[in-house]
């Protein structure tokens, strides 16, 4: 089990885009896009065959998921992720500082 999913809204901690806020989209392997974080401009060809126009066009990067925290929202901070297993055999995610289970 991940302790990031897709949808989890996270913080980055380090990085030229420290401080900033998004949620998951996309997870690839140890590396994760977030929504607003880490944005590149490319420079795009035109292709009128698929309809595309030229020009720069802004895209979002991935960005290493060591850089990233989840947010807790009720500390209003960054916060550590744990995994445990429920009397009912199911494993959750928490919260390492308030205990709180992240997802139920």
């Amino acid at each position: 089990m991940k302790k990031i999913r897709k949808g989890d809204d996270v913080i980055v901690i380090s990085g030229r885009d420290k401080g900033k806020r998004g949620s998951v989209s996309k997870l690839l392997g140890q590396r994760a896009v977030v929504s607003g974080v880490n944005i590149n401009k490319k420079h795009q060809k035109p292709n009128p065959n698929k309809g595309v126009e030229g020009g720069i066009v802004e895209k979002e990067a991935a960005i290493h998921i060591s850089n990233i925290a989840i947010f807790n929202a009720q500390t209003g901070k960054a916060d550590r992720v744990g995994l445990k297993t429920l009397d009912d055999e199911r494993k959750v995610r928490f919260y390492k500082s308030t205990g709180e289970v992240v997802d139920l």
